[in-house]
């Protein structure tokens, strides 16, 4: 358009300024999924077919991780019909990233609904990076909230959604025209599958209002899967507005990322489980948790009739090896040993646990007493061959026994001990079934 004075522009120059200065005019029609670019110059010749999916413009433009082209996990897409309608103008600042591209692109998307709001007209600039530059105060509260995977306003008497933010794809609210009774039944399952349950349940609305005084906030963890469709550990969080009207439902709603502190949660607390179930010299179960476990076999016992056995081993002679080459040597030998039947236990789907001193107890799941004597004797010969630090040679003796049904605790571990004594009183290093 040629140059001329300010004050002779007027309304029949319009057209001609928007088509010398726009980057992008796209006409959209999402009652038939359609849109048509009318101007594209710069990246939305790369960016923008001559027509095409409306929806899928939507996830090209928001659906995706915030720096990268990356689309985010189909469970997530389905929301992309509904931040598409628009009910009047509409403005927004989005970041987008070609293929084969690295460069993040900041754009500005208005909107203007026409046709009696049945059709839009989007109008695209793209922004030079000095115009979204971050401030440093701008880039620290950008880090506290990529904590808060996601935030929205809910008003439960409207029953409706609004401020919608999902911060892995947008710093920026997303214009969603969704129900909050909708919202629900759609984001469940994005949940692990036990945890559908308590998530309808404390996310109901009656529930909301039964529990929920005016600036009352409370939150629960569970898992939920992320917009690269993994479950990761979250905390939800629902804060009601303060008001002095009664009847006035609204909350904030916010998904915080917890995962990395919670796993290292989880694995401490798995540390001192192990802890308090594992025998600290030998690294097998300690005479606590075999017990339970053999409590636990009997009581299941008593309702399937898969077979249970179980053995006790003692080492032959153990004294002898802490009076003539001392006690470190004595703990050695254990480990050892500890050692040849866990090898064997993990072959054999079978525990093993300290019973006390150099008596060990092996819970054989799935094998009646023929199967479990093979074992043993197998386990036998093991130790019988082993060649152990400073003392080379030692033998073990072994009793054997099945869990039959309706048998007691106290009748099974005294048929075990009596066998285990019965092969050392006959000469040792044997295996007694009975």
């Amino acid at each position: 358009m040629e140059d001329k004075k300010l004050l002779y522009y007027n309304i029949d120059d319009l057209s001609g300024l928007i088509l010398d200065n726009v980057d992008a005019a796209v006409v959209v029609d999402p009652k038939i999924d359609m849109y048509k670019t009318i101007i594209r110059r710069g990246l939305f010749e790369d960016f923008l077919e001559d027509n095409g999916s409306y929806h899928d413009l939507i996830l090209d433009l928001w659906f995706h991780f915030n720096d990268s082209n990356e689309k985010v996990t189909s469970d997530y897409q389905i929301f992309a019909d509904n931040t598409g309608e628009f009910k009047s103008k509409y403005s927004r600042r989005l970041k987008i990233v070609l293929e084969n591209d690295n460069q993040t692109h900041y754009i500005q998307l208005n909107v203007y609904p026409f046709d009696e709001n049945r059709k839009y007209l989007f109008i695209m600039d793209e922004l030079d990076g000095s115009e979204y530059q971050e401030s440093l105060t701008e880039k620290k509260i950008s880090t506290i909230q990529n904590s808060y995977l996601f935030s929205m306003y809910i008003d439960l008497t409207q029953d409706t959604t609004s401020s919608i933010n999902v911060t892995e794809i947008s710093d920026d609210s997303v214009n969603y025209s969704l129900k909050y009774s909708e919202w629900r039944m759609m984001i469940v399952n994005m949940f692990l599958p036990e945890d559908q349950e308590q998530f309808l349940h404390r996310t109901d609305p009656e529930y909301l209002k039964k529990h929920f005084t005016p600036g009352r906030t409370s939150s629960y963890d569970c898992m939920m899967r992320n917009l690269e469709g993994k479950y990761i550990w979250v905390k939800l969080i629902f804060s009601r507005s303060q008001t002095t009207n009664d009847d006035d439902y609204r909350f904030v709603f916010m998904v915080q990322d917890i995962h990395e502190n919670s796993m290292e949660i989880l694995s401490t607390l798995q540390k001192y489980e192990e802890m308090a179930v594992t025998d600290p010299l030998t690294g097998v179960y300690n005479h606590g948790e075999i017990e339970t476990q053999l409590n636990n076999a009997l009581t299941l016992r008593q309702k399937n009739s898969d077979p249970v056995s179980v053995m006790m081993l003692d080492l032959d002679l153990f004294k002898t090896v802490n009076d003539n080459y001392g006690h470190s040597v004595g703990d050695l030998t254990l480990k050892h040993f500890a050692k040849i039947m866990k090898e064997l236990a993990v072959e054999q789907n079978a525990s093993v646990g300290r019973w006390g001193g150099e008596e060990f107890v092996i819970l054989c799941h799935g094998k009646d007493v023929d199967k479990a004597a093979e074992m043993a004797e197998e386990l036998r010969k093991r130790v019988d061959e082993y060649l152990f630090p400073e003392i080379a040679h030692i033998t073990c003796s072994i009793g054997v026994t099945e869990i039959g049904e309706g048998d007691r605790f106290g009748v099974v571990f005294d048929r075990i001990d009596k066998a285990m004594y019965a092969s050392k009183h006959n000469g040792r290093n044997k295996v007694t079934v009975m």
